[in-house]
């Protein structure tokens, strides 16, 4: 096995943790928050953009601008970790912070199953690129107001 192999494993392990991680997070903080969640949720989300500047890289360099989607990804992870349960109004950074790194996480997925090498071409690859963004920000949305109407209810 060469490594570039072991590499292109442990990005897949790992994207495939985060992928399972992020739903666990937002469900067990929408009852009571869970640290051990989230540090697991953001070890993977480091660990698959890590590995992911790591394939870029060693051979795919005409991806060059994964590498600050990558660290925009992990920035994205950190502030929903930052904004979960703090007082005041950080439902709008927790939301979008957690939804936007695992949206990230999704668009990848999809982009390397259906548009590198896959069977979407030319014009078609947007459906790859933009699809996640487009369902996942207005469910994203609809989450953050329920949160914020709960949290409206249960202080007043």
């Amino acid at each position: 096995m060469t490594g570039y192999t072991v590499l292109l494993t442990l990005h897949i392990v790992v994207g495939a943790a985060g992928l399972a991680l992020g739903p666990a997070v937002a469900w067990a903080d929408a009852r009571k928050p869970r640290p051990d969640l989230w540090t697991a949720y953001l070890g993977t989300v480091a660990a698959v953009c890590i590995s992911a500047v790591g394939l870029v890289v060693w051979r795919r360099t005409d991806l060059w601008w994964l590498v600050p989607v990558s660290a925009l990804t992990v920035a994205l992870a950190m502030l929903g970790w930052r904004a979960a349960g703090r007082p005041g109004d950080w439902t709008h950074a927790y939301v979008h912070g957690l939804g936007g790194s695992y949206i990230a996480l999704v668009t990848a997925t999809v982009v390397v199953s259906f548009a590198v090498d896959g069977p979407l071409h030319g014009p078609a690859q947007l459906i790859a690129w933009l699809g996640p963004t487009v369902l996942g920000t207005p469910l994203l949305e609809l989450w953050r107001r329920g949160l914020v109407t709960k949290r409206r209810v249960f202080s007043g």
